[in-house]
């Protein structure tokens, strides 16, 4: 299994964002009434993303009496990092690519990321 690798689809997305924000095992069920609009979603539908997640390794799972409890194996922000290097690594031109993301950074954003850069030169 991948370790997160791989893009998320619009559900996907969804119901990731219900097990980061809970920080905790969720079941199906507690996804599935999480999600917006969930009850026009089908259960099975929502197994059959979480289960897809787990075979990603977005998530991981154990069971809970007969059914699995399901939970994030990273966070939201190691995910974003990851799929930024995602982005980076087929944009063709790294440095293009960064070039064009450092452009559209507001002042505090570079500021920061200059402190982050500083930071991380300095370890």
């Amino acid at each position: 299994m991948g370790q997160g690798c791989g893009r998320l689809g619009d559900l996907e997305a969804l119901v990731m964002e219900q097990l980061w924000s809970a920080g905790d095992h969720l079941s199906v069920r507690q996804v599935l009434e999480a999600l917006p609009d969930g009850r026009a979603r089908a259960y099975t539908t929502v197994m059959t993303v979480l289960d897809n997640l787990f075979q990603k390794g977005f998530v991981d799972r154990e069971r809970s009496g007969r059914a699995y409890v399901y939970w994030a194996t990273q966070g939201r922000a190691e995910h974003t990092a990851r799929a930024m290097e995602d982005a980076l690594a087929s944009s063709g031109d790294r440095g293009a690519a960064l070039m064009h993301f450092v452009e559209q950074l507001t002042p505090e954003e570079s500021a920061q990321l200059r402190a982050l850069l500083d930071e991380a030169g300095q370890s």
